[in-house]
């Protein structure tokens, strides 16, 4: 098959805060040595930049403060300031309200900005444009090209191909993109990272664990402008993780979420259905009361922190922002976080381009000025704050609290933790989630929400959800696990119809719960035809 091929010098894969950021900085330091004449291409699945982009977001601004001393002079796009904190432990009716000393350090925000992610990294890719960077959306890829273990670029996706896979009239084969450099920051549970990290073996001596977080946006009728507040508690039981956001934003909208960890063993454990439980708390009920949801997303974040990121450089390529495990959950931020990477990156790319070796020897600099970088330091101080919730909330907590007061340490360095798929118990020997009654104005089912994520994809093209075993479906999973699947997809993707699962691809949020949480690890989700996906505004 003849395909195109283009060539450049550095090719970034997703159009996210990592990699803009590492476009910006390279650009950067090329210029300030005035060497221009380097090609870069930033590839994005999403229909615009910024469509699959969902955060919270209060923004620790210390990396764009690096990158563009002047952001805020320059039209960047803040939805609000925060004006105060609270942290709150709930139960099914009541709130508590921990006192001011009692708030961790990491979750006092006073004064940052609360932001958009979407609007932020549109903003961010415009300003890679006006420097001379090609973007490009639309242009998903699907999988790596190699030279022996060396990475040499990316593969895009075919287009034009049915359902079947036949070749439809419109059917044009996928580019192949030669690159000196790769960098892949496609975000959480990255689609060709997860082929990178498999092949190469680049996991972190702990493996990855993820949660699920669900938002929406909402206009409320009294604003509660720069109000932060975050929950523990109802309607997570102790055994799992999570917890809730409300940001107050400017014009009377507040941004909500619920974050929940994806390895309490339940196999009945459905985020999306928890989240619109959390919202009939009269702490909730009280601020969304006479509201309107206007925006809902979903995704993955990656929580295992330091010791959980993968090998993030190698011949040929480097790995940014969450795709590498770029988040800090113990302050429940990732953003600047993932944008330091991309600029520490950025530094190792300029000196092997100018040096002309691209191989792991010279781009393991971007290794090295991690280690003695703010990052590592912020990253290793919450090195074990994941993993001390294994057991549980209450011993989580208290885990917790030792951590923050020893820097970190406690009686076991490096704890332990396990896959998230590896923890279910069998369906017989967990409690069902209660099934929810929705009433559509402060709850909703899935299929409305899906519809505020704006989600849309080419209908008639190869299911981009790829079960390889199907028949484990049927047998080994309905026995053992009641096929978790129907419950933990927050875009109702899995649905049981009789005797066979039917797969609505067209409705996924792109969030990779199922690539995570499937029990057989027989999901495999890859990339679908370009511009398909959530549209994501405001999230």
């Amino acid at each position: 098959m003849q395909r195109e091929t283009l060539e450049v010098d550095v090719l970034l894969v997703g159009a996210g805060a990592a990699t803009l950021s590492c476009a910006i900085r390279l650009k950067q330091l090329l210029q300030a040595i005035g060497k221009d004449d380097v090609s870069m291409l930033v590839i994005e699945k999403g229909e615009e930049v910024g469509h699959h982009q969902l955060s919270g977001a209060v923004l620790d601004p210390r990396a764009l403060d690096e990158l563009l001393p002047s952001w805020r002079q320059e039209g960047f796009p803040i939805d609000g300031t925060v004006s105060s904190d609270e942290l709150r432990l709930l139960t099914a009716r009541a709130s508590f309200a921990a006192p001011g000393f009692a708030v961790p350090k990491g979750l006092q925000n006073h004064g940052k900005p609360i932001v958009s992610l979407q609007k932020m990294v549109a903003w961010l890719g415009k300003r890679a444009e006006s420097l001379g960077i090609d973007v490009y959306a639309g242009f998903p890829g699907a999988e790596i090209l190699w030279d022996g273990d060396r990475v040499i670029g990316v593969r895009m996706v075919d287009m034009g191909l049915d359902k079947h896979g036949q070749k439809k009239s419109t059917y044009q084969p996928g580019m192949d993109i030669q690159a000196k450099i790769t960098v892949f920051g496609e975000g959480s549970r990255g689609s060709l990272t997860k082929q990178l990290v498999q092949r190469l073996q680049l996991a972190g001596e702990n493996p990855q664990v993820y949660e699920t977080g669900c938002k929406e946006v909402w206009k409320v009728k009294r604003g509660i402008p720069g109000r932060v507040i975050h929950t523990l508690g109802f309607p997570l039981d102790s055994a799992t993780y999570g917890g809730g956001w409300v940001y107050g934003l400017d014009q009377d909208r507040v941004s909500i979420g619920l974050v929940v960890g994806l390895d309490s063993g339940n196999p009945t454990t459905n985020p999306h259905d928890l989240f619109q439980r959390w919202k009939t708390h009269p702490l909730l009920r009280e601020i969304l009361e006479g509201g309107e949801m206007l925006r809902y997303g979903a995704k993955t974040i990656p929580s295992g922190g330091y010791w959980s990121m993968p090998r993030f450089y190698g011949d040929g390529f480097a790995i940014v922002g969450d795709s590498a495990g770029f988040v800090n959950m113990m302050r429940l931020k990732g953003i600047h976080l993932a944008m330091k990477s991309g600029m520490l990156a950025a530094e190792a790319i300029a000196e092997a381009l100018a040096k002309d070796d691209v191989s792991a020897a010279t781009l393991s600099s971007y290794r090295t000025a991690f280690e003695s970088s703010w990052a590592k330091e912020e990253l290793y101080r919450a090195r074990n704050f994941r993993q001390g919730f294994v057991a549980g909330r209450i011993p989580g907590l208290l885990r917790a609290g030792l951590q923050m007061a020893l820097g970190g340490r406690i009686l076991k360095d490096r704890l332990p933790i396990h896959e998230d798929h590896e923890a279910y118990a069998h369906a017989g020997h967990a409690a069902p989630q209660p099934k929810m009654k929705y009433d559509d104005v402060l709850t909703f089912e899935r299929l409305k929400d899906v519809y505020h994520s704006g989600t849309v994809h080419e209908e008639d093209q190869p299911c981009h959800l790829v079960v390889t075993e199907p028949d484990v479906c049927l047998t080994r999973c309905k026995e053992e696990y009641g096929n978790p699947c129907q419950h933990f997809c927050p875009a109702q993707v899995y649905e049981w119809r009789g005797d066979h699962l039917e797969i609505n691809a067209s409705n996924c949020v792109h969030c990779k719960t199922c690539d995570v949480a499937d029990p057989y690890q027989i999901i495999n989700w890859v990339t679908p035809e370009g511009g398909g996906g959530p549209k994501y505004l405001e999230l």
